[in-house]
């Protein structure tokens, strides 16, 4: 369907991006973004869509304007979906009007949908509300790009002034505000990257802001605003106060299983890089899972020691001539995402336990007499043989199969050198399995990673890592995603807490 979607990213956190603007990328063809835009966001249009830059800074122009028009109506004109991704809103600062404009002018059909705009994150993000019954009760918008081109007097008398673009030009934006009769005393924020994990806020007054901006070494992008609101920052930043606000942590879960970790990490206020260390990618040879399902109705056990287990499992389950009818066996998972995956199928979980590791499931296993049992054991291709070894032990048969393994993704060592081997490095790593810890030490090794806190979600994963010569700085008491985030607020609140011997 030929027609172009004027879409407002919103100010940078991806999910405040509108329902309608989620839409229009799942059926892109082609998006053209920006470096305003989150590009996470990105990811919600389809896999074979194109992704073009188009981003201007203040001087580094990817197209100028006339040419990014005119890509849009090229496009359109060959029958596509275009979506043209702007930060913030399309209409405030964003150009979309012009643009508009040209789609108008071409005869096109376009659509503008509009996003949550850059001072509106800022208030929600820092706790300045733009209006305010005691404070302001109105609010002026203006660009700094063009300084002399301002009615100054006009703008000083504003109860809230929001300055987009202005940081190079702030200086003599405060001194014409002062000049014109704005105390220089009157509150003052500056915020770059407004609702990201990486939010720099800057509070002032009008007189020292620029002053304390400079110091900070704040880059673009960058708003100002201006105003009495600006004082209520202290007592509702409710972001700045997150736990986790300001820690870059990385997440080396798999690609598609990382979002659990990250989506909590960053609820907290983390900056979370989803750096996936390992692949989850189908078994090279089905032929023993396949035979052992064929004989489903004949084991006595089946155990699951993940929830990739389950799922791939499940595959070849479904490829097969068997179904679930056939399943007789009493199921054991070892955690709670595994047993949550079998409870997804409509399965009763009989055995789980307290611990989630195989010390654990081999405990809860230690009542029942295992002599002469079937067991199924569809796994990793790479695992702990605790578990069949111990079975074995105790009498019971068991076929261990492999349902999946696990690999080094394409592109984990550039993301990782990138990471770790310069300059800024993340304050936390987090490690899921041993698979992670030795793929990421394999790209690093262990001296790159010295000086990032390393969390653990439990005792294999963390002997893995002390093998390896990494020091665990936390440990998750429980062995489940939940137990690794509460591991990453114990280190912070440690961090938080002064040192008595210092």
């Amino acid at each position: 369907m030929s027609k172009v979607y004027l879409v407002g990213a919103g100010p940078g956190d991806p999910e405040l991006i509108t329902l309608k603007g989620r839409r229009a990328l799942e059926r892109a063809d082609v998006v053209f973004f920006d470096h305003l835009a989150n590009v996470a966001l990105l990811d919600l249009a389809p896999p074979g869509a194109e992704r073009i830059y188009v981003g201007k800074k203040r001087a580094d122009h990817a197209l100028s304007q006339p040419e990014i028009c005119e890509a849009l109506i090229e496009r359109a004109r060959r029958g596509q979906c275009v979506v043209r991704l702007k930060g913030g809103d399309p209409f405030i600062f964003g150009r979309g009007g012009e643009e508009a404009e040209a789609l108008a002018e071409a005869g096109l059909e376009f659509e503008i949908v509009p996003g949550v705009t850059t001072p509106l994150g800022i208030a929600a993000y820092t706790g300045v509300p733009l209006t305010h019954r005691k404070h302001s009760s109105a609010v002026t918008f203006i660009s700094g790009h063009d300084v002399a081109g301002i009615d100054w007097a006009h703008a000083a008398a504003a109860d809230t002034l929001v300055v987009f673009m202005g940081l190079t030009a702030f200086p003599q934006i405060a001194h014409a505000l002062i000049a014109q009769g704005r105390g220089a005393d009157t509150p003052a924020i500056a915020v770059r990257w407004a609702t990201r994990p990486s939010q720099q806020t800057v509070a002032g007054t009008l007189g020292d802001l620029p002053g304390l901006v400079a110091a900070a070494g704040m880059k673009p992008p960058a708003t100002f605003i201006v105003g009495e609101v600006a004082r209520l920052h202290s007592k509702l930043d409710w972001y700045g106060r997150l736990p986790l606000s300001g820690k870059r942590i990385v997440v080396t879960r798999a690609k598609g299983q990382a979002d659990a970790l990250a989506s909590r990490l960053r609820d907290l206020g983390a900056d979370a890089i989803e750096m996936p260390a390992i692949e989850i990618r189908p078994s090279e040879d089905y032929v023993p899972l396949d035979r052992a399902i064929a004989e489903l109705r004949t084991y006595d056990w089946l155990i699951f020691t993940s929830a990739n287990g389950v799922r791939f499992f499940l595959d070849r389950l479904d490829r097969s001539a068997t179904d679930l009818r056939a399943l007789r066996a009493r199921i054991c998972a070892i955690g709670p995402a595994t047993r949550a995956a079998v409870e997804a199928l409509h399965l009763k979980v009989d055995l789980m336990g307290r611990e989630y590791v195989a010390e654990g499931l081999l405990a809860a296993l230690a009542p029942f007499d295992l002599s002469g049992k079937r067991v199924l054991l569809p796994r990793a291709a790479v695992a702990r043989d605790l578990v069949p070894v111990e079975l074995v032990k105790r009498g019971a048969r068991v076929d261990v199969v492999e349902a999946y393994r696990t690999v080094a993704p394409e592109g984990a060592a550039e993301q990782a050198r990138a990471l770790f081997c310069s300059g800024a490095k993340p304050d936390y790593i987090t490690f899921t399995s041993a698979s992670t810890v030795r793929n990421v030490f394999d790209i690093t090794g262990a001296e790159a990673l010295r000086g990032v806190k390393a969390i653990s979600i439990g005792p294999v994963t963390s002997g893995a890592a002390r093998d390896l010569g990494i020091e665990i700085a936390a440990e998750a008491s429980v062995f489940t995603i939940d137990g690794v985030v509460e591991a990453a607020l114990r280190i912070r609140e440690l961090e938080r807490t002064p040192n008595p011997s210092a």
